[in-house]
Formats: structure tokens, C-alpha cells, sequence
């Protein structure tokens, strides 16, 4: 028994939506009847009424008693409606620019940081964008702002730094899948600036002078190495040859005359004083 009266109901909820499909078709007709009626009966200042023109841009969704009508979007130039039982609602396919509003974000390893972004998106297809959601371009600003929020939660800060590109391209697949639904095409998505605590920016800026001082210190200390092997080496090849030294000395001689210096100092090589203080000590004796 619960078997039949649960088909029973069935039957009759079906039959009952067929009827009221029925009675709204015929319903339907006699309207569209009676504007095309007075359309012409008010020839011809009901041409001013029924043509609309669109421009190339943009394109026209019409709806007729709340349905929309066959064909999809009309447009561009000319298209006709009827009165009293058509609207239609214009729909632009032209590229818009949204700059996200400044977003504080606390990133992965804890730090607060405000980001912005543009996201450059288009209306794909008018009809979808209309019936399928209340305010398409409403409803994708608000979702880029959450999904910028989401992505630079999930980052550390240095890749947020140094990653702008991969992360504005992951940024972009997932608002476009999201706003397909919509007839949304989200072409471009780019992060702008993002801005640091000023805490934070003294505290990286004695990091990364410390770390320029580190690595001036280190390259110093190799330079000096470098020049006393150099010394070395040229010190054992001077003493390879007594004469090599001499040559220094008037090397250096040569060098100080061409600054025009009124004071020069002559070297004198010990060799001649050790000669002298023999010869004095041997007639000491």
C-alpha cells in the first residue's frame, strides 16, 4: 500500500507540473499575441521602441515573461523586442581592471604583511554571467581579495619576495576556475607591491649590511693572501739574483723623481756598510 500511494503522489506532481508548463505556454502565446498586435497597431512609433542597438563591445541578453530567450546573446548592431513583455540587460566583453585593496596577511612564518594586486578579467560569455550569478563582477573582485589572502597565507616571506611571478600565475588558474561558472575570464593577475613592517625592514637592513661587511672582510683577507705569496714569490727571485735588488732601487728612485719631490732617499744597500765595519774592525787589530 505505501508502494502505490508513494507512485500515486509521484503521478499526480507530475501531472500537475505539466499542466502548469501547459497553461504557461498558452499563457505565453496570447501575450506574445497581443504585443505583436500592438506593435501594429502603433506603426510606426513602435519601431523606436522595439529596435535597441549594442555597440561591437558589448552584447544583449533578452528575456521574454522572465525566460530567457533561444539564440543566446543578441548583438552587436541591431535587434528587435517586444513590448511590455521583453527586457534585456547589456552586457560589456571589454577587458576591466580591478586593483585589490591593500591586504593584511600573516604568511607562513608568522610574519604581517600588507599586499596588493591588479587582476585584469573579461566577461566570456554574457548569457552565463547574467543567469548564473546576481553580480559577476561583484562577486569576482570579493573572490580575489580572498584568494590573495589565502595564497600569501600559505608562503613563507622570502618566497613572497622572490616568487611574485609564480605565485601570480598560481593566483590566476585559481581564480579562473573558480569564475568559470560565472562566464568570467580571468586573463591577468599581478602583484603590485608588498610592503613590511618598518621593524622589519631595519631588522633585514642590518641583516644584509652585516652580511656585506662579512663578505668585505673576506674578500680583504684573501686580497692579502694573495699579495704576500706574491711578495714571496718576488723575494725569491730577487735573491736568486743580487743585481735584480739594485734594479728595484733605482725602479723606486725612478718613481720618486716623477713626482717632482724636492726630499729624495737614496737607498743604500747593506752590503756596503758590512764592507766598511770589516775594514774598520781589521785595522782595529
Amino acid at each position: 500500500m505505501a508502494r502505490y500511494s508513494d507512485s500515486t503522489t509521484m503521478v499526480v506532481t507530475e501531472s500537475s507540473e505539466n499542466d502548469g508548463d501547459k497553461e504557461s505556454k498558452t499563457c505565453g502565446k496570447i501575450l506574445v499575441a497581443l504585443s505583436w498586435v500592438l506593435v501594429v497597431m502603433t506603426m510606426p512609433f513602435s519601431l523606436f521602441i522595439c529596435f535597441k542597438v549594442v555597440q561591437e563591445y558589448e552584447r544583449a541578453v533578452i528575456f521574454r515573461l522572465g525566460r530567457l530567450l533561444s539564440g543566446g546573446a543578441k548583438g552587436p548592431g541591431i535587434f528587435f523586442i517586444l513590448p511590455c513583455i521583453d527586457t534585456y540587460a547589456r552586457v560589456d566583453l571589454r577587458t576591466r581592471t580591478y586593483d585589490v585593496p591593500p591586504q593584511e596577511v600573516l604568511t607562513k612564518d608568522s610574519v604581517t604583511v600588507s599586499v596588493d594586486a591588479v587582476v585584469y578579467y573579461r566577461v566570456q560569455n554574457a548569457t552565463i554571467s547574467i543567469a548564473n550569478v546576481e553580480n559577476a563582477h561583484h562577486s569576482t573582485r570579493l573572490l580575489a581579495q580572498t584568494t590573495l589572502r589565502n595564497t600569501m597565507g600559505t608562503r613563507p616571506l622570502h618566497e613572497i619576495l622572490s616568487e611574485r611571478e609564480t605565485i601570480s600565475g598560481n593566483m590566476q588558474l585559481s581564480l579562473d576556475e573558480a569564475t568559470e561558472a560565472w562566464g568570467i575570464k580571468v586573463e591577468r593577475v599581478e602583484i603590485k607591491d608588498v610592503r613590511l613592517p618598518v621593524q622589519l625592514q631595519r631588522a633585514m637592513a642590518a641583516e644584509a649590511e652585516a652580511a656585506r661587511e662579512a663578505r668585505a672582510k673576506v674578500i680583504a683577507a684573501e686580497g692579502e693572501q694573495k699579495a704576500s705569496r706574491a711578495l714571496r714569490e718576488a723575494s725569491e727571485v730577487i735573491g736568486d739574483s743580487p743585481a735584480a735588488l739594485q734594479l728595484r732601487y733605482l725602479q723606486t728612485l725612478n718613481t720618486i723623481s716623477a713626482e717632482k719631490n724636492s726630499t729624495i732617499v737614496f737607498p743604500l744597500p747593506i752590503d756596503m756598510i758590512t764592507y766598511f765595519m770589516k775594514a774598520r774592525a781589521d785595522n782595529s787589530m
